[in-house]
């Protein structure tokens, strides 16, 4: 059968036969080889950790109203992020740019991965769990406590004593408006103030919170009330209008990314807030940029699809890392639109509007009619706001009680007609206490002051009236009692800064009018006018009969402001501390400090004849 086996010729051919063998049996090996890499790399670029980092890009204006899948995009190597290669296990990735899922679908396929957790990265290449919000275990409409930090924000040492008087009052919440008192970091660290919170104050104000009951609902301003950002020579290219640091300019290049840097970061500390405000009231200038009106006319939109698609966009960035989530924002832009252009955006499956008013004599059909509006256009949860300070005047220092506990009996009004409503659920009231109207105006009232009101409002919600029993509980847990017609609360008080509360009182009651008063003296009239001052003529008998009055007042209310600035240190930050004084003390004070001075100085003449040069 081998005829060639045993020759020397055949042992050259037979060296040559196993050699093609030998080369034949590697060329399979080699093949083999080759097609379990393909095997691997197919698996690899279709395994879902492929796709474990996403951009979170939001489609552009266009697609955004398409019906279709939203546009795919080119897939991320991992080997250009070495850290997208790591991976907890069990865990598994969605990725909403899968063809045939659009916004809508988001949350219905995170839905469907519950219990998962997903990273994804933010503007600023740091990684962010996608968690779903916890459940809502709370029964009832909620009743939250508005903290404004845009001005005289407390230190966490004075919350410590607040968040427990604020649970025992009645309140299940804070809404916590940060605005630069969030401690961004990285190319956001711009917008934080000098004083504001430490990471580790925010892990604090969330343990105390908890400790009391309160759940916390974040509010991060998106599109109005963007001066706090829009101040900036580095985001200033994004104002909506130029000159103003008001609204930004939600088609801008680079407006999302900001706004969803700030939203990424500020969810990074709240991964178990079951809700979330983003604002987006009182956007000033819309629709008067070139590059709204550009989108305006390229998608044959007005100024409220435009609105609509910036409010979507954002509310799809929430809720695609925190799938489950309910989002408020302020309803007063929502009001100038139809039903129709309402109900063609994608909004009210996203998000609840939180309608406000302050007035004391609220108008409770006008928002029976807004009831109506928002129920027609799909929304199914809604949201009230009332105040307790900050809503009576841009410079208020003292809060109207009566003004604010008639505001909140309109309230008990609406949410008495609530059965006319059936197909759209009352979810809270938001007790709101204005800091100030605006990032650039002045204090209001400090939330000292507005304590006993706030008592007088939670109370009131919580029994349907200011009644007897609301009262009698108001005067155990202040320690003092509410006085309307006097409009204070009478008594020592217990509650934690009730010493700046009363200081404020005298302040706000005395330190002008004492000032008047004594300037109406005969005397001082007669002898320490502008003109005796300014060329040094005066009788120092007629100085006699008021200098000792008038240094015993200065002596008085400079002992009263010591006192009041180591009080006002322990609740505040400097920066709150200084702007407080100057707006409401030094004018006062510095005017009667120069009418000592000058008294000194005329007495000290001893009666001279009138100086020929001014003093």
């Amino acid at each position: 059968m081998y005829p060639f086996r045993n020759s020397p010729c055949c042992e050259c051919q037979s060296e040559v036969l196993c050699s093609d063998s030998e080369m034949d049996r590697h060329k399979v090996l080699r093949l083999l080889v080759l097609c379990l890499a393909l095997l691997a790399v197919i698996k690899f670029l279709y395994s879902p950790s492929r796709r474990r980092y996403l951009n979170m890009d939001i489609p552009d204006s266009q697609s955004f109203w398409r019906k279709g899948p939203a546009p795919e995009s080119d897939s991320v190597d991992p080997s250009d992020n070495p850290e997208a290669t790591e991976q907890k296990e069990g865990h598994q990735i969605v990725d909403h740019r899968e063809a045939g899922l659009n916004y809508e679908d988001i949350d219905l396929v995170k839905a469907q991965k519950d219990g998962e957790v997903e990273l994804i990265e933010d503007t600023d290449e740091e990684t962010i769990e996608v968690i779903s919000a916890p459940e809502d275990t709370h029964k009832g409409p909620l009743r939250v406590v508005h903290l404004d930090l845009k001005g005289a924000a407390p230190k966490v040492s004075y919350l410590k004593q607040i968040f427990p008087l604020l649970s025992s009052l009645g309140a299940d919440g804070i809404l916590l408006e940060y605005e630069d008192m969030f401690p961004y970091k990285g190319k956001l660290k711009i917008l934080r103030s000098p004083f504001a919170y430490s990471e580790e104050d925010i892990e604090e104000i969330k343990n105390l919170a908890s400790l009391n009951n309160l759940e916390i609902i974040p509010l991060v301003q998106v599109f109005g009330h963007l001066e706090f950002v829009l101040k900036h020579e580095k985001y200033d290219h994004l104002r909506e209008v130029d000159t103003f640091p008001t609204s930004l300019n939600p088609v801008a290049p680079g407006a999302l990314e900001l706004i969803k840097s700030m939203l990424m970061q500020v969810l990074k500390k709240h991964p178990k807030s079951r809700w979330f405000h983003i604002g987006a009231d009182e956007v000033y200038g819309l629709g008067q940029s070139e590059d709204s009106k550009h989108w305006m006319e390229k998608n044959n939109g007005d100024v409220g699809a435009l609105y609509l698609m910036h409010l979507s966009a954002v509310c799809n960035t929430v809720t695609e890392v925190r799938p489950g989530i309910k989002l408020l924002f302020w309803d007063d832009m929502l009001r100038k639109f139809s039903v129709p252009t309402i109900r063609n955006s994608s909004l009210p499956i996203l998000a609840f509007p939180m309608i406000w008013n302050y007035s004391p004599n609220m108008d409770v059909n006008s928002v029976g009619q807004l009831l109506h509006q928002y129920q027609d256009s799909g929304f199914k949860g809604v949201w009230f706001a009332s105040a307790f300070k900050g809503a009576s005047d841009i410079d208020q220092r003292w809060t109207p009680i009566n003004a604010r506990l008639q505001n909140h009996l309109g309230w008990l009004k609406v949410i008495e007609s609530m059965t006319e409503f059936p197909s759209i659920e009352y979810q809270g009231i938001a007790l709101t206490g204005w800091q100030r109207f605006e990032h650039f105006t002045v204090l209001c009232e400090l939330f000292p002051v507005g304590i006993p009101s706030l008592a007088v409002c939670l109370q009131t919600l919580k029994h349907g009236s200011f009644n007897q029993e609301a009262e009698n509980d108001v005067h155990q847990i202040l320690g003092c009692k509410i006085q309307m017609e006097a409009n204070n609360c009478e008594g020592s008080g217990a509650f934690a800064g009730s010493e700046v509360y009363h200081t404020i009182q005298k302040i706000h009651n005395e330190l002008q009018t004492s000032i008047q008063n004594i300037k109406a003296d005969h005397f001082l009239r007669g002898s320490l006018s502008p003109y005796h001052q300014k060329y040094s003529f005066a009788n120092p008998r007629n100085i006699g009969f008021f200098i000792n009055t008038l240094k015993k007042l200065l002596e008085d209310w400079e002992s009263t402001l010591k006192t009041f600035r180591t009080q006002m240190e322990d609740i505040f930050y400097p920066d709150a501390v200084e702007e407080w004084m100057e707006e409401n003390v030094n004018e006062h004070l510095n005017r009667l400090r120069t009418m000592v001075e000058s008294a000194e100085h005329l007495n000290s003449l001893k009666g001279r004849p009138k100086s020929l040069k001014e003093s």
